[in-house]
C-alpha cells in the first residue's frame, strides 16, 4: 500500500535526521541557550509553509519563540499587461524589514528555504547577518547544492548563514514514485522541519536548566486551566525574564 510506504519513508527521513544532524541539533539548541542568557529574542520567520508555528502558542511548547511575519500589501487592479520588461528584483526590501521589527543583533532569527536560494528568504538573512544578527537556516543540502543561486551575492543560505540544520528532504521535495504518476509524492521537509524544530527546542530545555533556568511551558488553552495558566503564570514570566 501506498501508506504503508510512505510511512516507511518517514521512518527512513527521520533515521537520516537523527544520524546525521544530531551535532547542528545541539548546537542550534546551545545557540539559543546562549542568546537568551545575554538577554536576546529568539525569532521563527517562515518556515517550509509555515510550519514553525507548530511552536508557537502550543500547549507543549516554550514561550521565548517569536514570530517573525511580515505582509506587504500592494492594491493595484488594473487590466492585465504584460511586464516582463520590468525589474522586479526586491533585494534590499529584508533590510527594511528588519530595521521596521523589533529585532536587534545578537538575536537568532530563524529562516527557512528548501532549495537554500529563495529569493526574499536569502535576502532577510543576508541583511539579517550584516546587522549582526545570528541566523539559522533550514534547508535540505540535497536541493541546495544542486541548484544555483539567484541572491546578487552568488550564495545560497549555508553559505553564509551560522548553521544549516539539514531537513534531509530529497532535491525537489518529494520522496516517493508511485506508479501511474508522473510527479512524486509527499513532501519531505514540513514534517522534517518540525522534528528537527522540537528536537532544537529539548536541546534548549535542557541547557537553560543545567544553567539555573527553569523555563516555563504552555499548556493547552482548551484544556480546563491552561488558558488561566498561560496568563498567569507563562506570559508574565517570559515579559519579565525573556524565557
Amino acid at each position: 500500500m501506498i501508506l504503508d510506504d510512505y510511512q516507511n519513508r518517514v521512518d527512513q527521513l527521520f533515521t537520516q535526521i537523527k544520524q546525521t544532524q544530531r551535532e547542528n541539533i545541539i548546537k542550534a539548541g546551545k545557540m539559543i541557550a546562549d542568546t537568551i542568557d545575554e538577554g536576546g529574542n529568539i525569532y521563527l520567520s517562515g518556515i517550509c509553509h509555515s510550519i514553525e508555528m507548530d511552536l508557537f502558542n502550543r500547549g507543549g511548547g516554550p514561550a521565548f519563540y517569536r514570530t517573525f511575519h511580515y505582509k506587504l500589501d500592494v492594491q493595484s487592479d488594473a487590466r492585465p499587461r504584460d511586464r516582463s520588461d520590468v525589474d522586479t528584483n526586491m533585494e534590499g526590501l529584508g533590510a527594511y524589514i528588519l530595521k521596521a521589527s523589533t529585532i536587534k543583533p545578537g538575536d537568532v532569527l530563524f529562516v527557512g528555504s528548501v532549495s537554500g536560494r529563495t529569493a526574499s528568504v536569502v535576502d532577510l538573512a543576508w541583511e539579517a547577518k550584516k546587522m549582526g544578527i545570528k541566523v539559522i537556516a533550514m534547508s535540505s543540502m540535497s536541493y541546495a547544492t544542486s541548484v544555483d543561486a539567484v541572491h546578487s551575492s552568488g550564495k545560497k543560505l549555508y553559505e553564509f548563514v551560522d548553521l544549516t540544520l539539514d531537513n534531509c528532504a530529497p532535491s525537489a521535495e518529494a520522496m516517493l514514485d508511485i506508479d501511474g504518476i508522473e510527479a512524486k509524492f509527499a513532501a519531505a521537509s514540513g514534517i522534517a522541519s518540525s522534528y528537527i524544530l522540537w528536537s532544537v527546542t529539548a536541546v534548549v530545555l535542557e541547557e537553560m536548566q543545567k544553567r539555573g533556568k527553569t523555563p516555563l511551558l504552555l499548556k493547552s488553552a482548551n484544556y480546563p486551566g491552561g488558558k488561566d495558566y498561560n496568563n498567569t503564570e507563562v506570559y508574565p514570566h517570559y515579559q519579565k525574564y525573556g524565557w
